[in-house]
């Protein structure tokens, strides 16, 4: 369970309960009253809406009749499969939904103690990084005594009418859920991390090798706890709620329910050529329509997969909106996945153990550049550094990084016309790797990711990085849009995210002392060619020392070879100016490092910008004697410290 929630609305459960049961009466909201204003904030009901408490749609209410299932949703006259196709993921793992909907058997109706009954309930939403409550009344929406929105198969079950209540209040009314995403819904009841995929775009449905590797992704979220759905979204010539001919509804969330790598037996190996087949269950929210196409419920295919084979895949042979296709036919015939990953951060797991860091933001307009933090994407070059900084370390030699920029839920603002996602995205510099302060001109930096910019709520990008130091910008697509966002970021060792602020060194009294910078010098070195051989194969372990006033920084050492590509980069705030930078190499060694020569920097504001290749030379001035070797860098001074 969570270890700490956020109360919706301040409204305590515990308390309100009590009170309902010291008055014997029936809890009723009056933050989301059973009124039009909780169903609709633009249209209005083609008839009456009546509220009713499930006491009086039947007579043996219950949160769970046998248990919860997938099987138990269907959608309403609401647009909102994607919130039911998210609740049919949620049903599949337990440790999920009970994060959802706490102590439910405490919740649940109690025939033998009626009077302990105070018809309200409470649910749990992931919102925006910390866990929310929220409290709701028992008055459903009806007519003609049956409920209009998302309900369940027995008509005495309503945990999913009384979810989606808790869920339409948190969004501002039950209009508000009308076309959303179920990996945003998914993302609120757990807390993943969603990733949507284009099938077409990545042409899943063309290329085999590209879709074996997404089953083979797809197979491991699903065993670890994830959760997936998948859509088809509409092209010219077709619209929402149509049907294809397989079957399939366009525009429609369908939720992903199992995915298994299928044995044929042996007398099958010839018809099918092939061992093994990779299937895909899904099922549809309206509890109906069904893919038609091979390996569809009644098809010949199913006949020779054996009894026993049938049995452990769970076939069903109703109508009831679930069924089994082959991995290829789905990547054919859908053209959207929502992938949600449980990512794991217990160090109690035999599953990989991932470093968590999540950072609260926003994107804030100011006229002064220097405090602005609304400067759109990395196309507006004038304004696109005025964005909030956030700088992290890959630590190993290369690292796998998950990045997910979430921005807020916008359905709140749909009353006012803007509850459209705004469209966000990222970049991902590799920097200097003593980088403190806001970065003010891309000079020596190199752009090494780029996420997509999209209207949705979240936008993920895997990357495998190299050892060093980056910077991470979120940015809204255009300049000056305002909004919060959070951040989070997966490393397999401790990355220390954090944000920068400052735009240079703070002056203190102690810089009165001891001196403030007058200069900022950044340097790229990019390799060193034609060492001296240090070992009997010929080569070399070298590394490269920078020198500036009392800071040393160091490269990592490359292996085995006398022409090394360093690629590192330092960033000086310099009191003595007059006071050059050393670049040193260096040969690794067990015993004693060997020094193969050196390089002087003046360093100014002067000198050449563009990258050149230095002679090395041995200790001393810069007429000190020549050793045998080059070293090629890239050097940026400014006595401004806020141009770079």
């Amino acid at each position: 369970m969570p270890s700490s929630v956020q109360l919706f609305r301040d409204q305590k459960y515990h308390e309100l309960k009590g009170q309902c049961i010291q008055q014997r009466r029936l809890f009723e909201d009056p933050e989301f009253p059973a009124s039009d204003v909780s169903l609709f904030y633009q249209s209005a009901p083609p008839r009456k809406v009546e509220w009713k408490r499930p006491k009086d749609l039947c007579e043996d209410p219950h949160l769970f009749v046998n248990g919860i299932s997938s099987h138990d949703l269907h959608q309403g006259t609401l647009g909102n499969c994607w919130f039911v196709a998210a609740c049919s993921c949620l049903a599949l793992r337990k440790t999920l939904w009970q994060q959802v909907i706490p102590d439910f058997n405490e919740q649940e109706w109690d025939p033998k103690n009626p009077e302990k009954y105070a018809g309200i309930f409470r649910f749990r939403f992931w919102c925006f990084g910390e866990w929310t409550e929220v409290v709701i009344d028992d008055l459903l929406p009806t007519m003609d005594g049956k409920l209009i929105y998302c309900h369940s198969n027995a008509k005495n079950e309503f945990w999913s009418a009384l979810l989606e209540k808790a869920y339409a209040k948190l969004a501002g009314s039950y209009e508000a859920l009308d076309g959303g995403s179920a990996a945003d819904a998914i993302v609120d009841f757990t807390g993943a991390v969603a990733e949507s995929i284009d099938l077409v775009q990545g042409k899943y449905g063309e290329i085999i090798s590209e879709q074996m590797k997404l089953f083979e992704d797809l197979l491991k979220v699903h065993k670890r706890g994830g959760l997936i759905s998948c859509s088809i979204t509409a092209s010219s010539g077709s619209t929402n709620e149509e049907e294809t001919e397989m079957g399939l509804v366009i525009g429609h969330a369908y939720s992903v329910t199992a995915i298994r790598k299928l044995r044929l037996g042996e007398r099958l190996i010839f018809s099918f050529k092939a061992e093994k087949l990779f299937m895909i269950r899904l099922r549809n929210p309206w509890g109906k329509r069904e893919w038609n196409g091979a390996w569809s419920d009644n098809s010949e295919e199913w006949k020779k997969v054996s009894n026993s084979e049938r049995k452990s895949l769970g076939l069903t042979l109703e109508n009831d909106g679930e069924f089994w296709m082959t991995f290829e036919d789905w990547c054919k015939n859908f053209t959207d996945v929502d992938i949600c990953r449980i990512v794991n951060t217990s160090y109690f797991s035999i599953h990989k153990t991932w470093e968590k860091k999540m950072m609260h933001g926003a994107w804030a307009k100011n006229s002064e550049p220097l405090l602005n933090r609304s400067g759109g994407c990395f196309d507006n070059k004038e304004t696109f550094l005025q964005n909030p900084q956030y700088v992290f370390d890959v630590k190993k030699t290369e690292d796998k990084v998950l990045v997910s920029l979430q921005q807020e839920d916008r359905r709140k603002y749909k009353k006012e016309g803007k509850g459209d996602s705004i469209p966000i995205g990222f970049e991902i510099f590799k920097v200097e790797d003593n980088r403190s302060y806001r970065l003010h001109k891309l000079t020596v930096q190199e752009r090494v990711a780029t996420s997509l910019y999209i209207n949705t709520r979240t936008v993920f990008l895997k990357r495998i990085l190299k050892q060093g130091r980056y910077i991470l910008i979120p940015t809204t697509y255009h300049p000056g849009i305002i909004t919060k966002f959070i951040l989070r970021l997966f490393t397999d060792v401790p990355s220390k995210l954090r944000e920068l602020k400052a735009d240079k060194p703070k002056m203190t009294c102690w810089s009165l002392l001891c001196g403030y910078p007058r200069r900022v010098t950044q340097i790229k070195i990019h390799s060193a060619e034609g060492l001296q051989k240090q070992d009997r194969s010929g080569g070399a372990d070298p590394y490269v020392l920078i020198k500036c006033e009392n800071q040393n920084m160091r490269s990592p050492v490359q292996h085995d070879t006398t022409s090394a590509i360093f690629d590192t980069q330092v960033v000086f705030y310099r009191k003595n100016i007059d006071s050059p930078i050393i670049v040193q190499v260096w040969n690794s060694n067990i015993l004693c490092d060997q020094f193969l020569g050196q390089a002087v920097l003046a360093a100014s504001p002067s000198d050449p910008r563009e990258q050149q290749t230095l002679q090395l030379r041995g200790r001393g001035r810069r007429e000190a004697a020549e050793m045998p070797g080059h070293i090629t860098v890239k050097v940026f001074s400014s006595d401004d410290l806020v141009e770079l």
